[in-house]
C-alpha cells in the first residue's frame, strides 16, 4: 500500500528520530512510504491561539502539499484530529478547500488507528524489556477517538509490560498554548500526571503524542525523576 507520511512540526523540530522510527515502522508493515519535504504544520497553534487567518494560509497549504495523496499517515492524533474536525470550520467560505477538507478527512489516518483497523498489522517484532505505563492524549481520546488501538500494539511487544495508571484519561496539562497562558494550573496538571505513572512502577510513560511526550519530560527533567518518555513508533522500532 502507497501512503503519504505527515510529520508534526513537533516531532519534526525536537524528536526527528521519532520520524525516521515512524517510517521504518510503516516500511515494516509494507507499506510504500512517500514524504512530501514541502509539508511543515497543520496549523493547529494558530487555530488555537485565535489566529485564524494565519491558521487558514497554513491549511491551505497543508492541503496543496497533500492534494493528490490517496492515504495520509501521521504520528499524531492531534494533528490528524484537528484536520478532520476543524478543517471545515476555517474553510466554511471557501467551496474549493472545502471541499479539499473534506476529501483529506476521509484520506487522513493516526498511526495506531491505520495500523489496527485500516492495514490490520499489529506486530512487528519488536522488544522492548521494560515497564511502561500508557498516556491517553486529550486529543487522542477525545477529538480522534483512540484508546484501545496503542494498547493492542503494546501487547505484542515482546519483554514490554504495560501498567495502567490512575486516572488515565486525565489531561497532562500541555494543551498547546494553555500550558504557556496557565502555567501554574498546567504545572499542577503535569505533577499529578507523571506522579501517577511514578506510582505504577513503570520506567517509561509511552504515548502517541509529542508534544505531551514533551511537556512530561520537561518536568521529569527538572524533578530528576526516575521515570522516560518515549513515543509509541520508537517502541515499535526497538529490538528488530
Amino acid at each position: 500500500m502507497r501512503i503519504d507520511v505527515f510529520i508534526p512540526c513537533f516531532i519534526d523540530q525536537f524528536y526527528p528520530d521519532t520520524a525516521w522510527n515512524f517510517i521504518k515502522v510503516l516500511e515494516k508493515a509494507g507499506c510504500e512510504v512517500k514524504y512530501n519535504p514541502e509539508q511543515t504544520c497543520c496549523g493547529q497553534p494558530a487555530f488555537n491561539s485565535g489566529y485564524w487567518e494565519e491558521a487558514r494560509t497554513v491549511a491551505g497549504k497543508f492541503l496543496n502539499d497533500f492534494d493528490e495523496a490517496e492515504i495520509v499517515v501521521a504520528p499524531s492524533a492531534s494533528c490528524t484530529g484537528f484536520i478532520r474536525n476543524y478543517y471545515h470550520k476555517l474553510f466554511a467560505e471557501d467551496e474549493i478547500q472545502l471541499e479539499k477538507s473534506k476529501t483529506i478527512k476521509k484520506r487522513i489516518f493516526e498511526f495506531s488507528d491505520f495500523m489496527i483497523n485500516r492495514l490490520r498489522v499489529s506486530e512487528f517484532g519488536a522488544a522492548f524489556h521494560h515497564k511502561v505505563t500508557f498516556h491517553d492524549s486529550c486529543a487522542g481520546l477525545r477529538e480522534y477517538g483512540i484508546k484501545s488501538e496503542p494498547r493492542q500494539l503494546l501487547e505484542k511487544v515482546k519483554g514490554l509490560e504495560l501498567l495502567e495508571m490512575e486516572n488515565q484519561e486525565t489531561c497532562c496539562g500541555f494543551g498547546g498554548t494553555f500550558a504557556a497562558k496557565f502555567h501554574h494550573i498546567s504545572s499542577a496538571m503535569t505533577e499529578q500526571k507523571v506522579e501517577n505513572a511514578l506510582k505504577t512502577g513503570a520506567e517509561y510513560i509511552v504515548s502517541t503524542e509529542a508534544s505531551c511526550l514533551m511537556n512530561m519530560e520537561a518536568y521529569i527533567r527538572k524533578q530528576k525523576l526516575p521515570i522516560k518518555i518515549i513515543h509509541l513508533v520508537d517502541v515499535l522500532a526497538t529490538g528488530w
